[in-house]
């Protein structure tokens, strides 16, 4: 017998909650927006449009310390990614691809653990953690703790993606008499691709926005862009933080909407994959 769906926008109080929600989520974000063009050295009394601060940015007093902040940042969340993309796939190959072993669901557990702990608790466990094996914090210390952090990041897009890969083209590879790596390499990883490349950019970004484990673990003299605003921020906040937060903003929604639509582009572009069911 079909069941009718539910529809929750017939729901009383649904849209007004809904619109509610989302104001509460996107207008600081916007307000923040529209004064990085405000003209004034105000940051709540508009003068007229103007790209000031954005110039300010590049060229202004405080340009040298953003550009370093912003090479840092960059770098170690391209080799967090890189990394923490080649360690989820192996993973994510290994419990899709492995058949039932023992401690299947405790590994699975562990991948997915940095996902519910919060991340305040992450980050002084990794502080600790570098402190008893004496390990200077400082650029590498950050590197590894985002590596670390962005796995299961990285790992539920290609998990998700190789659900949906049947096994039987694997199957199929090795019955022409190629080995396990030359079906995996040939086969199932250009399958992979597109939720390796939406990992890679999930993981990219969630590296470079991260602050809390940033600001434990990186020691002194090293900064990111998100660190270098929090700084900034305590000794008061200049318009040229709007500006700085407005393209840290837009590259976010950038990287995370483009992760979305190659998982979406990959799923409809190959047709060998199926849901489970079907």
């Amino acid at each position: 017998m079909a069941t009718k769906s539910l529809d929750l926008r017939h729901f009383t109080g649904f849209q007004p909650l809904t619109l509610l929600c989302l104001f509460l989520l996107y207008a600081p974000l916007i307000i923040v927006m529209i004064y990085s063009f405000n003209d004034s050295n105000s940051i709540t009394r508009w003068n007229t449009i103007s790209l000031r601060w954005y110039y300010d940015l590049f060229y202004g007093v405080d340009a040298p310390k953003f550009k370093t902040a912003a090479i840092n940042s960059v770098s170690i969340a391209i080799m967090a990614a890189i990394s923490a993309t080649i360690i989820a796939t192996m993973a994510a190959t290994a419990m899709m691809r492995a058949g039932r072993f023992r401690g299947k669901s405790v590994s699975f557990a562990l991948i997915n653990l940095p996902l519910m702990v919060p991340e305040i608790v992450t980050a002084v466990a990794t502080l600790i953690f570098f402190s008893a094996i004496g390990f200077t914090t400082g650029y590498l210390t950050i590197l590894i703790a985002h590596i670390v952090f962005c796995i299961p990041f990285a790992y539920l897009p290609i998990a998700a993606r190789m659900e949906g890969i049947e096994e039987v083209y694997e199957q199929a590879a090795q019955d022409l008499y190629a080995t396990r790596f030359q079906a995996f390499r040939l086969i199932l990883l250009p399958l992979m691709a597109p939720g390796i490349m939406s990992g890679f950019l999930l993981a990219f970004i969630i590296s470079l926005d991260d602050f809390i484990i940033t600001n434990f673990v990186k020691g002194a003299g090293v900064e990111t862009l998100p660190t270098v605003i929090f700084g900034a921020v305590k000794q008061g906040i200049k318009p040229n933080i709007m500006a700085i937060s407005t393209l840290l903003l837009v590259v976010s929604v950038g990287f995370v909407a483009l992760s979305y639509f190659v998982g979406r582009i990959g799923e409809k572009a190959n047709p060998t994959t199926t849901k489970k069911g079907e």
